[in-house]
């Protein structure tokens, strides 16, 4: 189980991750002005960004935590179920969603610091 100010907290500590309020509910975890991951505190439920091949897989593998994200799933976003996610894949999705959306450079500098 996760709660959303753990979900919050993962997705800032990743190199230049910022927050925004966006269409007035949802918090969007950006780098740059992209964002990789979102949700809204009271809805116990996040949207993360994924390939369309590891949102099928997710969703296979454990279909009452992950499911396609409302709107963005078509693109391959899965929606994470927080009271049900193990904190360490949920870091590990964050994680990758963050390698997806941040510039090249930017993966590469936080590769070799050792912090990506």
């Amino acid at each position: 189980m996760v709660t959303f100010e753990e979900f919050r907290a993962m997705g800032l500590a990743l190199p230049r991750a910022v927050e925004r309020l966006t269409w007035e509910t949802q918090v969007t975890l950006r780098v740059g002005e992209r964002i990789f991951a979102m949700g809204a505190e009271d809805d116990g439920a996040v949207s993360v960004k994924a390939s369309r091949e590891e949102q099928a897989e997710l969703v296979a593998e454990d279909p009452e935590v992950f499911s396609p994200a409302p709107y963005t799933g078509r693109f391959g976003w899965v929606r994470v179920e927080l009271g049900r996610v193990d904190p360490d894949e949920l870091r590990d999705l964050l994680a990758e969603a963050w390698r997806r959306t941040a510039p090249r450079r930017l993966v590469r500098e936080s590769d070799a610091a050792g912090r990506g």
